[in-house]
Order: C-alpha cells, then sequence, then structure tokens
C-alpha cells in the first residue's frame, strides 16, 4: 500500500527533513501506518519520530533544531486543537524566522463510509471547523491543503521553498482523513527544482554609498539583531571592523551571536537602548527588528542611517519604520563582504588610515572600562549570595568552552550575555520571540542536531532559563522527551521568586504610579511559596534526572561541576539557582 501519507513523509525526507514532532490523534490513522511502514521498510531513510506530549514543545523542538543547522524540521500534530496548542511556539518560529513544516490533520468530509477515513468517531464533529488555516496562518509564510493525493509532494516542496527563502519561517499544511488516506501511484520529483529563492547582495550604488560614510565617520555603529544566523557572518563583520577601527557592533535582538565579545567593537547585548545610539554619525542596520526604542533612545538628527535586511520592510509588522537615507533587501553576509571589498579602494583606505588613527586608542579604551565594569557589577554580595551575572560567569569557566547556549531569561538575559561574552558562531541562541516556554523544547532539538551534525558527539547544551519562563516550557513533557529519547541538557533556572519583567514594564509607564510601591504579591507577579522547579523536572523524568539547588556562592562552582558531569555521563540535570536581583 502507498498512500498519500507515505507519500508526504517521502517528500519531506528526499526536501531534507530529518526529524518529525509529533502529537498524534484522530485524524491520523494513514500516518501511523506510514510511520510503522517507513520505520520497518525504509529505516535509514525515513525521518526520526520524537513523540511530544506537548504540542508547544513540538514546534520548539523542531524550533531549536532549525535555528542552529537552518535545517527544515517537520511538526504533526492534531486537528485545530492540535494548532491551537502550538500556541506562542507558531510566534516564536515567526518572529524567530525559524524554517518549520507543520502538518494537521482535518476531520473527516464524509459520513457515510464513502471513502476510507470516513467519520468514525464523535470527536469528527466536534473538531470540524470552517477554516482550520486560519489559526495560524497570520504567523506562517505559507498556509495551504492538501486537496488530492496525487501532488502531496509537490505542496510539501512549494510550502518548504516558503519556509527556506527569507525571510524564512513557519508554514502550515493541513489535509483530511480520507485525502491522506488515498492509494496513489508511487512517484518522485527532482529536488534540484525546488531550492529556496536566494538572495543577492547590494547595488553598486549602495555599496558606494554606505562604505563611503563609513570611511569619513567620526562614530560609526553597526546595529544588528539576528545577522549571525548565518554563521560566517560574525567573521566578516570582524574583518570590517578590523579595517574601520573606530566601528562599535551592537546586538539589539540577542537571537544569535552576530560579533564575538573578545574584539574591542563589541559593545554586548542591549535591547534598543544605549548611550551609543544617540551619538554615533554613521549608523548600519544590519538583519535588525528593533534597532532602538524611540521613545528611550534614538539616533541624533545629522546620524546617516542606512539599512540592509532580509525584511527591511518588516511585512508581518503593522507599525514599522526607522527614519533611514536607504534601505536594502539583501542578504547580509554578501552586503558585509562588499562593503570590506569598497574600503580597499586606494581613495577610501587612505581616508580610512586618517580616521583610524584618530578613534583606534578610544574604541580600545572603552571596551576594556566596559569589561571591568561588568566584571565589577558581577561579583558576588557580601552576604554570600549571587546575581546572574556571577552565576553566568562561574558557567563560563567550568562548562565546555563550545558549550551552545539556549538562552530563554528575560529579564536577567544582558546580565547573562554580559558575562557569558559569546566569541564562537551559533555558540548564543536566544528565543526570537516573545513566546515565553521556547526554551526547554528547543534546548532539546538543539541538541538533537549538535549530535546530527557531529555524528552523535554534539556539543553540551546548556538552558538558561527564568523561573516564570521555566513553568511556561511545560517542564513535564521536556524532561520526559529528554528520558525517552536520551537527550541530555544541563537546564539553569533563575530563581528570583516571580516574574520581573511586568514591574519592568509597570514601571516604563507609571514610574511614580501605585505600582512603583507596591510588593510583588500585590501586583500578582510573587511565585512564594517558590516552586521545587528541579523537583518538578525528576518527576517527570520518573526519578532519573539529576535536580540540585544552590543559593551560596561558596557552593556554587561545586554545585555546577556535579551538575555538568552528570550531564556529560548521559543525564539531564536541573539546578535550581537563587539569585539575587538586579546583578
Amino acid at each position: 500500500m502507498y498512500t498519500a501519507s507515505f507519500a508526504f513523509f517521502e517528500a519531506i525526507w528526499e526536501a531534507g527533513i530529518t526529524h518529525c514532532f509529533v502529537n498524534l490523534g484522530s485524524d491520523h490513522p494513514s500516518i501511523i501506518e506510514a510511520i510503522v511502514k517507513g520505520k520497518r521498510e525504509a529505516k535509514g531513510n525515513f525521518p526520526h519520530i520524537i513523540t511530544c506530549p506537548n504540542e508547544m514543545v513540538a514546534m520548539s523542538m523542531a524550533d531549536g533544531y532549525a535555528r542552529l543547522t537552518g535545517k527544515p524540521q517537520c511538526v504533526i500534530i492534531h486537528v485545530d486543537v492540535g494548532t491551537q496548542g502550538l500556541g506562542a511556539a507558531v510566534h516564536n518560529a515567526s518572529t524567530g524566522r525559524a524554517p518549520i513544516l507543520v502538518f494537521a490533520g482535518l476531520s473527516p468530509f464524509t459520513i457515510e463510509g464513502e471513502l476510507r477515513g470516513s467519520r468514525t468517531e464523535y470527536i469528527h464533529w466536534i473538531q470540524d471547523v470552517p477554516d482550520q488555516k486560519q489559526i495560524v496562518s497570520q504567523y506562517c509564510r505559507y498556509s495551504g491543503e492538501i486537496k488530492t493525493g496525487t501532488n502531496v509532494k509537490q505542496m510539501v516542496n512549494r510550502a518548504l521553498q516558503f519556509a527556506t527563502s527569507d525571510p524564512k519561517g513557519p508554514v502550515y499544511l493541513c489535509g483530511a482523513r480520507e485525502v491522506m488516506e488515498a492509494d496513489i501511484t508511487p512517484y518522485s520529483l527532482k529536488q534540484e527544482f525546488w531550492d529556496p529563492v536566494e538572495l543577492g547582495g547590494l547595488p553598486k550604488s549602495a555599496v558606494s554609498k554606505i562604505s563611503e560614510a563609513l570611511a569619513g565617520a567620526k562614530k560609526p555603529l553597526l546595529i544588528t539583531g539576528y545577522s549571525g544566523r548565518n554563521h560566517k557572518l560574525p567573521g566578516a563583520l570582524v574583518e570590517l571592523a578590523n579595517k574601520v577601527k573606530g566601528l562599535r557592533v551592537l546586538d539589539t535582538g540577542g537571537s544569535d551571536m552576530c560579533f564575538p565579545a573578545d574584539h574591542p567593537a563589541w559593545l554586548g547585548l542591549r535591547f534598543g537602548a544605549d548611550d551609543v545610539i544617540t551619538t554615533a554619525d554613521t549608523i548600519v542596520v544590519l538583519d535588525c527588528d528593533v534597532p532602538w526604542i524611540n521613545t528611550r533612545c534614538k539616533p541624533r538628527e545629522d546620524a546617516k542611517v542606512f539599512h540592509i535586511d532580509v525584511d527591511p520592510l518588516k511585512q508581518q509588522m503593522p507599525v514599522f519604520y526607522i527614519d533611514a537615507l536607504s534601505r536594502y533587501r539583501a542578504d547580509a553576509l554578501t552586503s558585509v563582504d562588499q562593503i570590506t571589498a569598497a574600503l580597499e579602494t586606494p581613495e577610501l583606505a587612505s581616508k580610512l588610515e586618517v580616521v583610524n588613527a584618530e578613534v583606534e586608542k578610544s574604541v580600545v579604551e572603552a571596551y576594556e572600562t566596559k569589561l571591568a565594569t561588568i566584571a565589577k557589577a558581577a561579583e558576588p554580595l557580601e552576604d554570600g549570595s549571587f546575581g546572574t551575572g556571577h552565576l553566568s560567569r562561574v558557567l563560563k569557566k567550568v562548562c565546555p568552552e563550545d558549550t551552545i547556549w539556549a538562552i530563554e531569561a528575560v529579564t536577567n538575559t544582558q546580565f547573562v550575555h554580559d558575562n557569558l561574552q559569546p566569541t564562537l558562531p551559533g555558540s548564543w541562541i536566544n528565543c526570537g520571540g516573545g513566546g515565553l516556554g521556547w526554551s526547554g523544547g528547543a534546548a532539546l532539538g538543539i541538541k538533537l542536531a549538535t549530535n546530527a551534525e557531529n555524528g552523535g558527539k554534539g556539543k553540551f547544551v546548556v538552558q538558561i532559563v527564568g523561573d516564570g519562563t521555566f513553568l511556561f516550557t511545560v517542564p513535564g513533557s521536556v524532561y520526559w522527551i529528554a528520558k525517552r529519547y536520551n537527550i541530555p541538557i544541563l537546564t539553569i533556572v533563575l530563581n528570583n521568586n516571580g516574574w520581573n519583567a511586568p514591574r519592568r514594564s509597570l514601571l516604563l509607564v507609571h514610574p511614580d504610579g501605585l505600582g512603583s510601591t507596591a510588593s510583588n504579591e500585590e501586583i500578582n507577579i510573587s511565585f512564594d511559596p517558590a516552586p521545587d522547579y528541579s523537583g518538578i523536572a525528576k518527576a517527570a523524568a520518573a526519578g532519573e534526572i539529576h535536580a540540585a539547588k544552590v543559593d551560596k556562592v561558596a557552593d556554587l562552582e561545586n554545585v555546577l561541576k556535579e551538575a555538568i558531569a552528570k550531564v556529560q555521563a548521559g543525564q539531564t540535570a536541573v539546578v535550581d539557582c537563587k539569585v539575587a536581583e538586579g546583578c
């Protein structure tokens, strides 16, 4: 039997998808048959199937995998309710530009047994909705319905072309039971005809305009957010910064390692507000969604601003604009290489030589001052407690040098980034969106990906997550999957007794309002009594997770070393770290 469902799995395998994260239901009899057939008859040429007891975790795993490798993965969920169960993961994949194919079944459209797959259960009436695609279509690059098995492979590949063409993102396909049950004649496609659309570089006029502006700038600034998704890009930016000695690089997105912290041009991660934005005379915005927050910080009136992006108009944001002289839809790496090459022309090189001599020393001094300030702020407190900054410095010290960090630290993200100071491409992956709960599944997906890319011996993966966000990750599902599929990760829970992000938002609008003097309990953001975070994870894995807690700096390094050793031996570890606020 060769059904549309089996052809679907053939299509995703032939297109390069290696993993399916599934949550199966009554719409999937033919999907289940195809999975069994594939495992028995096409072993080694069939996607790995990972059972996920929660849809958001499933999509977050696919997100983490795709974010590290750039390779799309598949999520299979159950009709309208499973589609709704994806929750904030759809937002995260969309804003984070993660290529993911989501497939959901549809309730059967026949009632009398006219076709194989007709309605057989009560729920088939209840889950029949007018337009299931509309649940997620505004977040997707493409959404469509498979209406016949005879072109299922074309539909899959069309969807994947959208998912993998910039701006990348999730796509959604659905198909009714009768359609997916249909017997069809086996066929194949020529995959070379289904490549994604490639972006080019800058037009010649843009290269000249931007390179001339950089060559003459006294305070040039490059602002980026997700350009480091291409792991070749950080090296290209280093080359540019080595040529333009006054250039400084600011990350205002934090979703990827875009520029190494061991370079004097590094300004670290600041979410859209930093003094350098207000003083720069030339600004290049490169693959960035929020270069600055106008109500808190914006460029000076005479600054020359250029915007280079895979999506410069931000087509899925109803309101977006920056005062840029020019904007270009172009590939970041190609564009940076073009600008760097242009700066080697004799005229611009001589101009740079003069400017570099004036500014190089001040840039180095500012960098050294910044590092010293960060180190001072991260010192432990006198009472023996510690903040997120110090915790991050100890983690950097005791974890393997090539560790991959999956970050969802919310209000503590800046402290984490300042002190981890990532330098390796692909080593820092933060949720690209605002839907809390990404990091649990994402860390598992990242670990699966690094194992797959390195012959089963992947890099060490650490999830750093806020205490409130930890609960959003659906830990009961995350740590069951970690145990079931032997995916060892280290989870660090930043326990500061509640959600601090709402208080921060409150104070930005009402700095002297009633809430400014209210307790966490009064504004409903307290986690008192605090849950047993590591205990929750341990219960989900039937007790087979290393669970630990630490609240004193004297114990911190030993507790972390023990947890690291457990993970390196193949057991997931969760460490509940009591951290002081504001450091």
